[in-house]
């Protein structure tokens, strides 16, 4: 009995991105890259895979990510290496491997690329998943908070995203957090056998995470929970009331969310998610961020103060289907259409396809074709406004046939003519 072939598919939580997605993800790439440039920032990749020590040092070992979700493997030489879960750590190591501290500061860097989580998959989550992320380094000043947020803003706004929000907390720094985290011990003590198996955990090990938990039970207790905000010191209070007198002189629409602590154990002081309309099914952030002060001495760096935030590729696109949001095709829309019939006409075709193209006026083609009616076919469905058609005689007598496909009048044009009397068409 013959075997049936093995038919391969995507690995769970992995995903392609098919030809007519593509329009969505170059309209993002362009906002993306657009944004970018008019606020001072400059192209950075690092790596999809970094030395494992890297996250576990900088994104806490108690963390989800690092527990639980991280794509970690031995090379033959036995280094640990890690698929980046996120992209900062990466980019923070850059910043110090190069020593780009010298150079004019605030350093404005930006990246987009795939990421790598091991979870479960659902709408939205994938376990390979593209993030885009502005960082910038070498600032205290909560003009950069304000700023980077109104970035992020500005690019979902751009893409004509509608019904958005920012929610926005503080989360204090190492003054001050020492002392929230103890009040929050002492609220949840009573509560801990009622929460679920990671919370418990939590509650050892970093209590602030208890109030990042999706959980509805652990939700219950959460809304009780002292604030971050009631807590801070001097220099965190004064820091996050400029981030909102700035956000309120842009008339930027912010929710305070006392419960915000981000899923990170990095972040210091401002942190931010942005979220569409409540009334979208949205299963998480659009694209979330804060400041993280202490990365790049943790990471055996200079201190050195940064602001960073980072968006997700594959619900942005998703939204902005659901949302029925117009966007033109990727790639040129060819205005010309190349015919041939016989071996003869197929190989002066090709010739004069480089022609055009060297002109900036690619046709489009279908050389594998015989048929003339196939071919013009095709043509009038990709609604080109010319067919130049080539046959065995107009080879020989130098000659070719322009077609206005809307007319469907025909005109024999000399061949050393063609390229001047089709750009001069298609300027009417």
């Amino acid at each position: 009995m013959p075997k049936t072939a093995q038919i391969f598919q995507t690995p769970k939580g992995f995903h392609d991105i098919l030809p007519q997605d593509q329009k969505y993800w170059e309209r993002l790439r362009k906002v993306v890259r657009t944004l970018a440039a008019e606020y001072g920032f400059k192209r950075i990749d690092s790596p999809i895979a970094e030395d494992s020590g890297l996250f576990s040092k900088t994104l806490g070992l108690s963390s989800d990510i690092v527990e639980k979700q991280t794509f970690t493997f031995k090379t033959k030489g036995g280094d640990s290496l890690t698929l980046r879960p996120e992209g900062t750590a990466g980019v923070m190591r850059a910043y110090i491997e190069h020593g780009l501290s010298v150079l004019p500061q605030p350093l404005k860097l930006f990246y987009f690329g795939p990421m790598f989580r091991y979870e479960q998959p659902q709408s939205g989550r994938y376990r390979q998943f593209y993030q885009f992320g502005f960082e910038v380094i070498g600032e205290s000043d909560p003009v950069i908070d304000a700023q980077l947020i109104k970035v992020f803003y500005n690019i979902y706004s751009e893409l004509g995203i509608k019904g958005l929000t920012v929610q926005i907390n503080s989360i204090g720094c190492k003054v001050c957090r020492p002392g929230y985290r103890s009040l929050l011990k002492d609220y949840y003590r009573n509560r801990v056998k009622k929460l679920c198996s990671d919370c418990r955990r939590r509650f050892k090990e970093n209590p602030l995470r208890l109030l990042d938990c999706k959980d509805e039970k652990c939700q219950l207790f959460k809304s009780q929970a002292p604030h971050t905000v009631d807590h801070l010191c001097k220099e965190c209070h004064d820091h996050f009331k400029s981030v909102l007198e700035f956000l309120d002189e842009l008339e930027l629409p912010y929710n305070l969310n006392p419960f915000l602590v981000r899923g990170l154990d990095y972040y210091t002081k401002t942190v931010f998610e942005i979220w569409p309309d409540s009334a979208q099914t949205q299963v998480a952030a659009l694209g979330a961020g804060g400041r993280f002060d202490d990365f790049i001495e943790v990471l055996g760096g200079k201190s050195t103060p940064a602001m960073g935030a980072a968006g997700g590729v594959e619900r942005t696109v998703n939204l902005m289907k659901v949302q029925e949001i117009k966007v033109p095709s990727a790639g040129i829309r060819p205005k010309i259409f190349l015919i041939q019939l016989g071996d003869r006409a197929k190989k002066k075709s090709l010739v004069l396809f480089e022609e055009f193209r060297k002109a900036g006026l690619a046709p489009a083609e279908a050389f594998s074709k015989q048929s003339i009616k196939a071919q013009l076919r095709i043509a009038d469905k990709m609604g080109t406004q010319i067919s130049l058609i080539l046959g065995q005689k107009e080879v020989m007598d130098g000659n070719i046939i322009l077609r206005e496909m809307s007319s469907g009048v025909q005109e024999i044009i000399p061949l050393e003519k063609i390229l001047n009397e089709v750009k001069k068409r298609l300027k009417k």
